[in-house]
């Protein structure tokens, strides 16, 4: 079902899909990037000292989460692509530093992938935190679901709880079952741009905007961050990082490291409901 939603003077209405029963899990998104403000807020002081070139990596961030919070919560009752749109734009035109252009793009980015749709769920989150930690890449439809599909299709809501709690845990597979390290493998795969390379396909080839040694980066990332235990999901996303803007400085993929987890514990949480 579609409903017409009446738009700002100036600007082209927008035609919104309304999934049922979506209104009933969604992701109040001012509360969703507040959550990563407060994470932000407890490790400012760490992610200050991480920054070696100006000390204020930490002060930047609490303000440009806070900010999306609070543009978030001035978009009560639009859709998601118009309040991720207006963060995008607001950051644009005021953010001071590197970090805040950085996640407008990201911004932008989510704003594009949830054109039309209604509401954002557990069901579809990924795609929100996949465009944002990217960076402005492009996110493949694959791995913006991919975490609708952990938490849905057909299992209950008890077992999608229990395994989105292994994802972020770390909490091993029955033995004998070769799941964690083929999941973690698509996991990769699905969030760098989708497919692996088919067979006798040239290994330089480009896939989804990313090129080789950005791959090569991100599959040492997650290879390293698996050996410091950290989850498939987990590791998965910092090797998404590695790739893309946040990857060029330390510090920024620290940060994303605080944002991720605080948005995956918050979308977890929301999947246990």
């Amino acid at each position: 079902m579609s409903k017409r939603k009446v738009s700002p003077i100036g600007k082209k209405a927008e035609t919104v899909t309304s999934i049922p029963g979506d209104q009933t899990r969604a992701i109040d998104l001012s509360s969703l990037f507040n959550v990563a403000a407060q994470a932000l807020t407890a490790n400012q002081s760490s992610l200050n000292q991480a920054d070696t070139e100006n000390q204020n990596h930490g002060d930047n961030m609490v303000q440009v989460f806070n900010t999306i919070a609070q543009v978030m919560a001035n978009q009560q009752g639009a859709s998601p692509s118009q309040q991720l749109n207006s963060a995008s734009q607001y950051l644009a035109q005021h953010g001071t530093s590197g970090s805040a252009h950085v996640y407008s793009q990201g911004l932008a980015q989510a704003a594009q992938q949830f054109q039309g749709q209604s509401a954002v769920t557990p069901d579809n989150a990924m795609m929100l935190v996949q465009s944002l930690l990217g960076g402005g890449q492009a996110a493949s439809s694959q791995g913006g679901n991919l975490l609708g599909s952990l938490l849905g299709s057909g299992q209950s809501s008890a077992q999608s709880a229990d395994l989105l709690g292994s994802l972020l845990g770390g909490q091993s597979a029955p033995q004998g079952s070769g799941q964690p390290s083929a999941q973690g493998a698509d996991l990769l795969g699905s969030l760098l741009g989708g497919q692996s390379t088919p067979q006798g396909q040239s290994g330089s080839q480009q896939q989804g905007g990313i090129d080789l040694g950005d791959v090569l980066n991100a599959g040492m990332t997650f290879l390293n961050a698996k050996q410091e235990g950290q989850s498939n999901l987990q590791a998965a996303l910092s090797a998404l990082m590695a790739a893309g803007p946040l990857g060029q400085k330390p510090h920024r993929q620290e940060s994303g490291q605080v944002v991720a987890n605080a948005l995956l514990q918050f979308i977890g949480n929301m999947a246990k409901q």
